[in-house]
C-alpha cells in the first residue's frame, strides 16, 4: 500500500464514526439504513476491519457524507490550537540579557521554529551557523537592533524585517534600550 493510501485507511475509521455522530445516530440506525450489519459498523468505526468500496458507498450514502471527500487524506478540520502565554516555553540562558519564547510546537523543530525574542539594553544573541541552507526572518516589534549574518550588518528599527542566511555566525544585538523581536527559522 501506498503512504497515501495507509493515511486513508487511518482517518477512514474517525471520519465515519464522526459523520454518524453528526447525524445523531446510533449504530443500529446506521445499519438499518446502510444495509450493513451493526457489528461491521462497529468494527470499521474501531479501525478492527477495513471496509469493500461497496460497503463504504452504502455507509457514505446513509450517513449523507460525500465519498470522495471521506477519502480525502487532508480533511478540513474547524479547530484553533491556542499555547496559552503561562504554557509558552521559555529559554533565558542562552545569549546576554536574552529572554528567547518558542511559538512553534515541539513537532516543528528542525524544520520552521517561530521565536519571540527580548532583548535587555544592550543584550544580544550570537548564533553559530546553523544546517547549510537555513535562513532566518527577524521582525523588529521594539527598539532598534543590529542584525549581522556573516559580514553584512544592518540596523532594523521597530517594523523593520530583516532576512539573512542563518548557516554563517550571525547576532541580533539591542542597540542602547531593550528591544523584542519575532523570529522565524526556516531550516536548510
Amino acid at each position: 500500500m501506498t503512504e497515501h493510501t495507509d493515511d486513508i485507511l487511518n482517518l477512514l475509521p474517525a471520519r465515519l464514526k464522526e459523520a454518524r455522530r453528526a447525524q445523531g445516530l446510533s449504530l443500529e440506525a446506521v445499519a438499518n439504513l446502510s444495509g450493513v450489519s451493526r457489528s461491521m459498523v462497529s468494527q470499521i468505526e474501531r479501525g478492527e476491519s477495513s471496509p469493500t468500496i461497496a460497503t463504504l458507498w452504502n455507509l457514505t450514502r446513509a450517513l449523507q457524507v460525500d465519498f470522495a471527500g471521506l477519502l480525502e487524506a487532508s480533511a478540513k478540520q474547524d479547530r484553533v490550537d491556542v499555547l496559552r502565554a503561562s504554557d509558552v516555553p521559555i529559554i533565558q540562558n542562552m545569549g546576554q540579557g536574552c529572554k528567547i519564547s518558542i511559538l512553534s510546537p515541539p513537532e516543528d523543530a528542525g524544520g520552521h521554529e517561530v521565536y519571540d525574542i527580548q532583548l535587555s539594553p544592550d543584550g544580544a544573541l550570537i548564533s553559530q551557523p546553523h544546517t547549510v541552507g537555513t535562513q532566518e526572518q527577524l521582525t523588529v516589534l521594539d527598539g532598534t537592533v543590529r542584525l549581522t549574518s556573516g559580514g553584512a550588518e544592518e540596523i532594523l528599527h521597530a517594523g523593520d524585517t530583516g532576512r539573512y542566511a542563518a548557516d554563517v555566525p550571525h547576532s541580533i544585538a539591542a542597540q542602547g534600550d531593550a528591544a523584542r523581536v519575532f523570529l522565524i527559522v526556516k531550516n536548510g
